[in-house]
């Protein structure tokens, strides 16, 4: 006979009255039990009655947590959220790792609402036991189904965040890097940022050692000691994707001498050859920007002549010598090369970084008629600049505020950077001996408060042959005047814009340590 509502009444009366004496009325909490199996208004009152008297009844547990259960799968949506807003009361003792895995596999819920109500019951038992909580939603994690993989990892990377240090003590942040670490052994590139975002919030991991112990982690993802396939697009996605979330860990304590060492022995010499899954990309300017980022953080490396030697080689490659003069003695417009700011200013910036690690390489390393070569090429460079720096300067003055904010200003301002920065380094190594000393910050980066307020130095020289020098009177634009923009095409790359260390795509392939093409582990309803 069917448990009505008169029943499920009768019996939450008895229960309640019974006070100490409940365990005695064990028949009293079957019928409400039952109540599962009645209609709507049946199975809301059950949601609520199971959990309020569930603690007094540890032989009738598994039946009472089963029938909660089912009412979590209930065809209403509206029992199915009341009975997951009331499974955090099931969080007792050894429970906590069941409930904690049950409300993980009901991540995979399409109803907003519903999804929700998850997102909520699974925090509010992080706060009763979150190590345990935390052991449900790893083993989702490793063994679960794809979906609730995915919105489980998601669920770690928004909340674990929220949680307070009350919360997320050392103990816990200490199993949650261990357990991630057994994650990351098989992960897609979209998994393995948000996993990096997670570990790298750990308050824990804040220190020197800390920061060291997440970059052997993308070392480890990033296959370092294999050589790189140009022609794979996802190898090389994979490179991008480990550097981008190396390169917020780096510091001067906490070096990038390895991913610049793999950029200068195994990425520069393949640099045309490179391939991206990612449309519209510069892959070239997107490796050059990285390696320059990255460049200031370089500790000792051990092969520092070899790879300063092919940063040189590069740069070469992209600082033209001047065209042969026509019989006129003009340069014929067809035969004017395309001057690659975009490109130079990270080359240049490289090599100036490394230069200061070794900065007799240019004397001593290069060869009289090769260092003659690369002044000529800078002469010519640096006339190239001095021309586009005036008439960038003159595009701009006068404007202020809104007038900046144009689409074609905002290009202005940072070709104006760009430019700017490239000339303060050319004029670092005319000197004789070439000097490594002056600071610049890169165009696409906002400028630290220190350099900010420090007093600039004039940079509008021209070059002239021999390298003397002829300083202008326009002063340089405030280099906080960040902003964001797409260059236009013509002699600067037209994609230089800003570049965040986030997904730009997909890593495919086979299954197997690090980034793969995950099975389908499908398994149905596993409570």
């Amino acid at each position: 006979m069917a448990v009505t509502i008169e029943d499920l009444y009768r019996s939450y009366g008895v229960l309640a009255d019974a006070k100490d004496n409940l365990s005695q009325h064990k028949d009293a909490y079957q019928v409400i039990l039952d109540g599962v199996k009645g209609g709507p208004k049946e199975k809301r009152l059950a949601a609520q009655f199971i959990p309020k008297f569930f603690s007094s009844f540890p032989e009738l547990a598994d039946s009472a947590i089963n029938a909660q259960l089912d009412l979590c799968e209930d065809e209403d949506v509206s029992i199915r959220r009341q009975a997951i807003k009331e499974l955090p009361r099931f969080a007792t003792g050894e429970n906590i790792l069941r409930v904690a895995d049950i409300l993980t596999q009901l991540l995979q819920t399409d109803d907003t609402a519903e999804f929700n109500q998850v997102n909520g019951s699974l925090v509010s038992i992080f706060k009763i036991d979150a190590k345990g909580t935390l052991g449900g939603l790893f083993s989702q994690i490793l063994q679960g189904e794809d979906i609730v993989r995915e919105r489980a990892i998601k669920f770690l990377s928004t909340k674990l965040k929220t949680l307070s240090e009350e919360v997320m003590t050392k103990e816990v942040e200490d199993y949650v890097f261990a357990e991630t670490k057994k994650v990351l052994e098989d992960v897609t590139g979209e998994e393995f940022v948000l996993l990096m975002r997670v570990v790298s919030g750990l308050r824990v991991l804040q220190t020197v050692n800390g920061r060291q112990q997440l970059v052997e982690l993308v070392v480890e993802q990033a296959f370092l000691e294999q050589a790189l396939n140009p022609a794979d697009p996802d190898t090389v996605d994979r490179l991008l994707q480990c550097t981008r979330q190396a390169l917020p860990l780096f510091s001067k304590n906490v070096h990038s001498t390895r991913f610049v060492t793999y950029f200068c022995e195994h990425v520069l010499p393949n640099l045309s050859a490179l391939t991206t899954p990612v449309a519209d990309l510069d892959i070239q300017l997107e490796v050059l920007k990285l390696l320059a980022e990255m460049s200031p953080f370089c500790g000792d490396m051990d092969k520092l002549e070899p790879n300063l030697n092919m940063l040189f080689t590069k740069l070469l490659e992209f600082m033209p010598l001047p065209p042969d003069e026509a019989e006129n003695g003009e340069n014929s417009a067809s035969e004017e090369p395309k001057l690659q700011f975009s490109y130079v200013e990270c080359l240049l910036f490289g090599f100036h970084q490394l230069g200061k690690k070794l900065p007799d390489f240019l004397l001593e390393k290069v060869d009289a008629e090769g260092l003659k070569d690369f002044k000529i090429r800078l002469q010519y460079f640096a006339r190239g600049l001095q021309v586009y720096i005036r008439q960038l300067r003159v595009a701009l003055q006068g404007k202020t505020g809104d007038a900046l904010k144009t689409d074609e200003n905002k290009m202005k301002v940072v070709a104006l950077k760009i430019t700017n920065n490239i000339n303060v380094l050319i004029k670092d190594l005319f000197h004789n001996p070439p000097s490594f000393k002056s600071t610049v910050t890169l165009s696409w980066k906002p400028v630290q408060k220190s350099e900010a307020a420090a007093p600039k130095r004039p940079s509008g020289e021209e070059m002239g042959s021999g390298g003397t020098t002829k300083k202008q009177v326009s002063p340089l634009p405030r280099r906080d005047a960040r902003q964001i923009y797409n260059p236009p095409s013509g002699k600067y790359s037209a994609t230089i814009g800003n570049f965040t260390n986030e997904q730009r795509g997909g890593f495919r392939g086979g299954r197997g340590r690090g980034f793969g093409g995950r099975g389908n582990r499908s398994r149905g309803r596993i409570y």
